[in-house]
């Protein structure tokens, strides 16, 4: 199902699960009719276009969580929890408070320090085909997709490996506030009960650097300084915790749109099989065709006109990057998977000074993964059955992904 030419253009058709299942068509009815649109339901502009996107993220506004206090008068005092931990995080941060934190949360995730991990991230994904490859069927989702990022988090982190089911159940719940846009009460009190145990759990963590330290971003966070200066342990608690999330479900949903994709092109499937050194370019050319984050806000920080339209300050902007990754003035023939596209800068990372910090370590492990999966499991296919999306509608990915081999 497409959302029909007659209908209100808007984001919020995502709520109707055909459309989140293929939501490129919404997309491009947005980008081609009106790509700097002011959306009435949501109460902000939507932007769709490569460039305009662009300029978004680089210069609007990060800094869009409501404070505890703002949330009170709207009568919504059972998220003033989340919004504590929220506006302390880089995600929705501004210069020059944004700049200090990520210079020193980025430390750990530099392309040197990640390619070290490299031949160690192979052991544990090959691992985990290992408990599943004799079945001759399993779900990607479940089985590596999951597992992989949330072990390979607990080790960037520093804390007990054996703690990475519930990093993962954590992280997917946090990830319902970060990806959705409308307000749903019943998720807000399952978020903010996971949001106080994660937050108990790292603030341990962290206090337990003084006497056993470890290796990892929490020991990185606490002891860093930078001319004099040090994080909160608030500062830390959030940091560590939007780590956790980003590292996890921009790589589960990676892994799944991913593979997902490939097994729809079966012929571009058998291409990068044949030749493994497609790999690199492959998994940008994935990223861009199946984004896992597909949209994020701003607020514009000045009465500014984009597209033709003028945005008034403080007014909030839905960046697209899924829209903008299949702008066709930006990529030829947009919609084709093609994996050894060259000309690939596209947006599922985000741009500027808000650029992933965790990509190196995402694209590793995605590489990986697909590597693995094609040289290992011969015949991979779908069991057939529906595909179903995560009601969530920020970062796209799958519930489950059933292969037989």
């Amino acid at each position: 199902m497409t959302v029909s030419t007659e209908a209100p253009l808007s984001l919020y058709h995502l709520l109707d699960p055909d459309v989140l299942a293929n939501p490129y068509p919404l997309y491009r009815r947005l980008r081609s009719e009106d790509p700097v649109h002011w959306d009435p339901y949501l109460h902000a502009w939507v932007v769709t276009r490569y460039a305009d996107v662009v300029e978004v993220l680089h210069r609007f506004s990060a800094e869009r969580t409501h404070t505890p206090e703002k949330l009170v008068l709207l009568g919504m005092e059972e998220l003033t929890p989340i919004a504590r931990v929220m506006v302390r995080q880089m995600l929705f941060l501004d210069p020059p408070q944004h700049t200090r934190v990520r210079r020193l949360a980025a430390a750990a995730f530099t392309p040197r320090r990640v390619a070290v991990l490299r031949g160690h991230i192979e052991e544990i994904a090959n691992s985990l085909l290992d408990a599943v490859s004799a079945r001759g069927e399993m779900d990607v989702m479940e089985d590596l997709a999951a597992p992989l990022p949330a072990i390979v988090t607990a080790e960037m982190l520093g804390v007990p490996i054996e703690d990475h089911r519930k990093l993962k159940d954590w992280s997917q719940d946090f990830a319902e506030m970060l990806g959705n846009f409308q307000h749903n009460p019943g998720r807000a009190a399952k978020v903010a009960r996971s949001l106080e145990e994660m937050m108990a759990y790292f603030r341990d963590a962290v206090r337990g650097q003084a006497t056993h330290p470890t290796q990892g971003l929490v020991n990185a966070l606490t002891t860093a300084e930078v001319d004099g200066d040090r994080l909160t342990e608030e500062e830390v608690v959030a940091n560590v915790i939007v780590t956790m999330v980003g590292g996890q479900e921009t790589t589960t949903n990676l892994i799944g749109n991913g593979l997902l994709t490939l097994l729809r092109h079966p012929q571009e499937m058998e291409q990068l099989r044949r030749d493994p050194a497609l790999i690199g370019t492959a998994v940008e050319e994935l990223l861009r065709y199946e984004s896992p984050s597909q949209h994020t806000g701003r607020l514009a920080p000045h009465d500014v006109e984009l597209g033709g339209r003028l945005i008034k300050r403080g007014q909030a902007v839905m960046a697209v990057m899924a829209a903008g990754n299949r702008d066709p003035e930006r990529f030829p023939d947009p919609d084709r998977l093609d994996l050894a596209r060259a000309d690939n800068r596209h947006l599922a990372f985000g741009w500027a000074s808000h650029f992933c910090f965790g990509a190196p370590l995402a694209r590793i492990e995605g590489q990986i993964a697909f590597s693995a999966l094609l040289r290992r499991l011969p015949n991979l296919q779908l069991v057939p059955g529906p595909i179903t999306w995560r009601a969530n509608l920020g970062l796209r990915g799958l519930t489950a992904l059933p292969v037989a081999f």
